[in-house]
């Protein structure tokens, strides 16, 4: 399986700070935010990953992160020339992905838990068509929301609703069979102009393909789309680190631990 980064797009929330950066650049405490995602991608095992940027950041990308082999992973980089929606990611790695099936995630997620790398290793061992992951939170109507029925299974998905069916949030991590780039391809602009990954997973949905996990409680999960978040997620990861006497998403650590370097 290989892995993909999304970390283009405007970062209009956090102005003026990302008139000159890239959002997945600025600092989450003591590492730059895009090392949170790909800790989770090194984590559960990827090792190929795909950086998608804007074309104006792309030297800063890999100025910081290099072709990888200081941690023994293998980094490619592509480029968006505007914001044009997650689902748009897949035909930008369309060649990069060569049929392989993969993890898609954005580059403002923080995932990190006991438990995490077990449930997202079983989901890609399991994965058939797409796997989404969800956790219950009270703001769930700034996020994709997932309805399940009875027995646990996805019955509806929506985007930012005003009226939530549930207090599922989806989060910005997804794994997909490679067959997710044709159907990507059929998908047309939102009236945002945009390719939204809803769209994407509703199709998954009605051929009965779509898998979706919830985090185990002692997950947590964040972005960091505003000051707010960033601001906390920095405070938490400062705490985390501290209470547990253990540093959240060292490279470095994950790369030596896995004997990979």
């Amino acid at each position: 399986m290989k892995g993909i980064v999304l970390a283009g797009g405007k970062g209009t929330r956090l102005y003026p700070s990302t008139l000159a950066i890239s959002k997945q650049l600025l600092p989450v405490y003591n590492r730059p935010m895009v090392y949170y995602p790909l800790a989770t991608l090194m984590e559960v095992g990827i090792r190929d990953i795909y950086i998608i940027t804007q074309e104006e950041d792309l030297a800063l990308y890999q100025k910081l992160l290099g072709t990888g082999e200081q941690w023994g992973i293998q980094l490619s980089y592509g480029t968006q020339s505007s914001p044009r929606g997650i689902a748009d990611a897949l035909l930008v790695a369309e060649e990069f992905l060569a049929g392989d099936s993969f993890a898609l995630i954005l580059g403002d997620n923080l995932f990190w838990g006991p438990h995490l790398v077990e449930q997202v290793s079983t989901a890609i061992q399991k994965l058939k068509g797409a796997t989404l992951f969800a956790q219950q939170r009270a703001d769930v109507a700034d996020f994709g929301v997932v309805e399940f029925d009875d027995s646990e299974n996805p019955i509806s998905l929506e985007e930012k609703p005003k009226i939530p069916r549930s207090h599922w949030a989806l989060t910005g991590l997804y794994l997909y069979e490679n067959k997710a780039v044709g159907l990507a391809k059929s998908l047309t602009p939102s009236a945002r102009g945009e390719l939204e990954i809803t769209d994407l997973n509703q199709l998954f949905l009605q051929k009965g393909e779509l898998q979706v996990e919830k985090l185990e409680e002692t997950t947590f999960w964040q972005d960091a789309g505003s000051h707010d978040s960033l601001l906390d997620l920095g405070c938490w990861v400062r705490q985390t680190e501290a209470s547990l006497g253990e540093e959240i998403a060292n490279l470095d650590k994950i790369a030596r631990l896995k004997q990979w370097v």
